[in-house]
């Protein structure tokens, strides 16, 4: 496959880099990659692998923009509101680059179609809010042996952890969903505007990395930023944990499912 004149003009900043190259940007240009999640980090993520002329990407999610999501949802406008995400956001990435195809899934993920949607895809991306869908996308793709990346945001702060098949998964870190009262989503809880913003680009940096066999990724390795005070502390793991139940030597999950969170353990 020939880069077109177009295409040596749009990527040529990806070209010169010696790290990605003409074989890298090829490599983008057949790749499929899909968001699950075009909300606050989905956003970013999108945007930048749109930019960066990943083939295909996949767009899944259920909701519709509101007013609320414009504070840090900068995929959509205000004359958008009440319309489907995946619609919104496949105008504009298009606009941005038709180079990119697109597959949309207006609908949000169930243990019944989450393993039929990631299986064509060469990576995943969770840029969801809820525990019990994280653990389920962690879940299905280590199952699926699909390459993932998770990030998470609550106020200033946020994480990122790359999951390769055979690396430390999201359960190695955080065995089990934390109980409901002390796991607010964004919603409940708020979060800064521009914080989805810089951990969406990090998980996009982590797809291109992987895609382009370039750099170093953070598998074993959970990145946390506190944006209030700029602080960048990583969490490591020297491999993964064997008695993890759903990628250890003795796994007990064998399904995708919906993890359930425990009410809090109230003491007198």
């Amino acid at each position: 496959m020939a880069l077109t004149d177009a295409q040596l003009e749009r990527y040529s900043r990806h070209l010169i880099l010696k790290q990605i190259g003409v074989k890298g940007q090829k490599a983008l240009l057949s790749s499929k990659v899909l968001v699950i999640g075009a909300g606050g980090l989905g956003s970013p993520v999108l945007s930048y692998l749109a930019a960066a002329g990943v083939g295909t990407l996949g767009i899944c999610d259920g909701d519709v923009v509101s007013l609320s999501n414009l504070q840090r949802q900068i995929l959509y406008t205000t004359d958008e509101i009440g319309q489907p995400k995946v619609e919104c956001a496949k105008r504009r990435l298009s606009a941005m680059n038709p180079d990119v195809t697109f597959e949309l899934y207006d609908y949000y993920l169930t243990p019944d179609n989450i393993m039929d949607i990631i299986a064509p895809y060469d990576m995943v991306v969770d840029c969801v809010d809820t525990f019990a869908v994280k653990y389920m996308i962690n879940d299905a793709c280590v199952l699926a042996k699909k390459p993932f990346v998770h990030g998470g945001i609550l106020g200033f702060s946020g994480q990122v952890l790359t999951v390769l098949p055979g690396t430390a998964c999201f359960r190695c870190f955080f065995r089990d969903p934390p109980p409901k009262e002390v796991s607010p989503t964004c919603a409940e809880a708020g979060v800064v505007g521009v914080t989805p913003g810089f951990i969406g680009s990090l998980q996009a940096t982590e797809v291109v990395k992987y895609l382009t066999g370039s750099g170093t990724l953070l598998t074993n390795t959970l990145l946390v930023v506190h944006a209030d005070d700029m602080e960048f502390a990583r969490l490591e793991l020297p491999e993964k944990d064997e008695n993890c139940p759903v990628c250890g030597k003795h796994s007990t999950i064998l399904k995708a499912e919906l993890a359930e969170q425990n009410a809090c353990e109230i003491k007198e």
